[in-house]
C-alpha cells in the first residue's frame, strides 16, 4: 500500500518509492538524504502537524508538511 509521508501518524514507517515535487523542493529532499529505498518512521508530529519529526538513515529530520507531501512511501 502507498501513501503520502504526510498522511503518516506517529509510529509509522515505510520505505521511500517516489520523490515528487519540483527543482528546489526535490532536491533539497533528495541532499536530505530521501532517496527512494530509504526508511523512514515518524517519530514526532507537532499539535497543528507542522512540522514533523522523522527518523531517517540513523538521524533525525524535520520536515514540514509541504515538503512530507512530496515523499510516497510504501507501507506494510
Amino acid at each position: 500500500m502507498e501513501k503520502k509521508l504526510s498522511e503518516f501518524v506517529v509510529g509509522d514507517e515505510g520505505v521511500v518509492s517516489k520523490v515528487g515535487g519540483e527543482g528546489r523542493i526535490r532536491r533539497r529532499l533528495f541532499d536530505m538524504g530521501i532517496t527512494p529505498g530509504a526508511k523512514i518512521v515518524m517519530r514526532k508530529l507537532a499539535p497543528l502537524g507542522d512540522p514533523m519529526e522523522v527518523t531517517l538513515r540513523g538521524y533525525e529530520l524535520t520536515l514540514r508538511k509541504t515538503e512530507a507531501e512530496c515523499v510516497v512511501m510504501t507501507v506494510d
